[in-house]
């Protein structure tokens, strides 16, 4: 352990709970709905924020990606776009399921999506090893989480035949849980993508290093390719909604609340993020390991803690709660285990 060690983890614990609460403004909405607040956040959080860190943090940034080549450059585009269509489907599961659970499948199925995909694609050899055999053992227990998080959100669906939904929501009593879940999960897996865009985008990195970037901001470098190819699925999908029911009004009702609530979600969102970065450079070498299990567990113990202090599962019944704390407990041991085979 380095002397910066214990400070970078609390950066990181800090980072977590920003990003497990960073939907929690969405509940306040009123004016709103849904493709209203997600396209002013898309906007702040996936776009403009990250390219302010890019120009801000990586001198000549303009000449770090005029110096690789266009390959280079389309693997964090390309990735960066599949990712946007998670993001999208992210916002869907938060409007279906609700954001402590949303926060909880999703995280637990990207960190171990993120962590296999470029294992099999970088380095297979390495599955039957002891980082590989961690990250298999940690499947069935995330596999087991999600069962459990399933049957408590079936029982509040049943105990709650008539959940009360803020009026800026796009959700309706109708909607099953269970479609809900699923799009959780798609969005885990394909949350892999950010993972893809910066493993395949080492070079990007360098160069921005050997411009004069810190080893803490030249990673900007690539965030803003990543988000600004996944800030198109947001933008089309958004502007589809819009049109189609009519909503593009909305935005003359009340705007200074309801913008500040957007940047706000922007603001946290992108705060878990950089933060993390910059704890993992502060810890060191298990920064992607230690680090990583912590924020994921702050993300998903925040996201549950908000959860139930704003009514997610009010009227449910003890065995209700008693599953959805089991489901949690998997949850976050299954990314402990994974992430313990950052250690080796």
């Amino acid at each position: 352990m380095n002397e910066h060690f214990w400070l970078g983890m609390a950066v990181i614990f800090i980072s977590g709970m920003a990003n497990g609460g960073f939907a929690l403004p969405m509940k306040r909405s009123r004016s709103w709905r849904w493709e209203n607040t997600w396209l002013v956040y898309s906007i702040v959080a996936i776009f403009v924020l990250p390219w302010v860190l890019a120009v801000s943090f990586v001198p000549n940034l303009a000449g770090v990606y005029r110096d690789m080549a266009p390959r280079t450059l389309s693997y964090p585009l390309v990735f960066g776009l599949l990712w946007g269509i998670a993001q999208v489907t992210f916002g869907l599961s938060i409007d279906a399921v609700g954001m402590a659970v949303a926060i909880a499948v999703v995280s637990g199925l990207a960190c171990l999506s993120g962590s296999l995909i470029p294992l099999l694609v970088l380095s297979p050899e390495n599955l039957f090893r002891p980082r590989g055999v961690l990250l298999l053992v940690s499947l069935p227990i995330l596999l087991g989480g999600l069962i459990y998080y399933g049957m408590a959100g079936r029982r509040r669906e049943s105990e709650r035949p008539k959940p009360q939904e803020p009026s800026g929501s796009d959700s309706n009593p109708h909607k099953s849980f269970m479609y809900g879940l699923a799009i959780c999960i798609f969005t885990g897996i394909f949350a892999s993508n950010f993972n893809l865009g910066l493993a395949f985008s080492g070079s990007i990195i360098d160069k921005a290093r050997q411009s004069g970037a810190s080893p803490i901001t030249a990673g900007y470098a690539v965030w803003a390719l990543v988000f600004g190819a996944g800030f198109i699925p947001n933008l089309l999908y958004c502007s589809f909604l819009l049109f189609r029911r009519h909503t593009w009004g909305l935005f003359l009702r009340g705007t200074v609340k309801e913008t500040m609530l957007s940047i706000t979600m922007a603001v946290l969102w992108v705060v878990g993020i950089s933060g993390y970065g910059m704890g993992a450079t502060l810890v060191g070498k298990y920064g992607t390991s230690i680090g990583f299990t912590l924020l994921m567990a702050s993300s998903i113990l925040s996201s549950n803690i908000l959860g139930l202090l704003t009514g997610e599962w009010n009227q449910t019944s003890r065995i209700t709660r008693r599953h959805l704390i089991f489901g949690i407990a998997l949850i976050l041991l299954s990314v402990a285990v994974l992430n313990l085979g950052g250690l080796f």
